[in-house]
């Protein structure tokens, strides 16, 4: 019998409550983020510890907006930079055939964070759809978001250290 092991998402079934405050105005006052990728002036990459797909990273403005709309034109600029900083990154390091890249705006659309405007970029593979999510609604992920972190700040030239350019 084939085994899925996913011991990190155990603090999420187990979940009673949502953490307090905004997880990304949370990530960026952090002094030590494992999960934060980098930092610039005006934006924040972060993997997302309950992705859709190995190497799921949000990029989010510092400043909290709620929508599109409230960006300032510096903002939006960072954030289309540190995407395209982003998706260079997980092509060194993940080598994925495409990706899925867009914004959730609003419950109705499926965001989980409403509150604070923020980017998907989700790695695919030719061959990643398979039948785990259609028949018992599981997503297989095979990498450690720890390991996986390293990885990507390794490659982006951070190692351990926090990531500010």
């Amino acid at each position: 019998m084939d085994r899925l092991w996913a011991p990190w998402r155990i603090s999420y079934v187990g979940k009673k409550k949502k953490p307090k405050g905004c997880i990304f105005c949370q990530a960026k006052k952090s002094i030590v983020n494992d999960y934060v990728i980098f930092k610039t002036q005006r934006s924040i990459c972060l993997l997302n510890k309950y992705p859709y797909n190995n190497g799921h990273l949000m990029i989010c403005p510092l400043r909290h907006i709620s929508d599109i709309s409230e960006i300032k034109e510096e903002e939006m600029l960072d954030m289309f930079e540190s995407l395209k900083r982003t998706k260079i990154l997980l092509q060194k390091v993940l080598k994925p055939h495409g990706y899925n890249i867009g914004f959730n705006l609003g419950a109705a659309a499926g965001a989980g964070i409403t509150g604070h405007l923020h980017l998907h970029i989700v790695p695919r593979w030719l061959g990643d759809k398979n039948f785990m999510p259609s028949i018992s609604g599981t997503k297989v992920i095979s990498q450690s978001l720890d390991e996986l972190a390293k990885r990507l700040k390794n490659e982006n030239g951070f190692g351990h250290r926090r990531a500010e350019p």
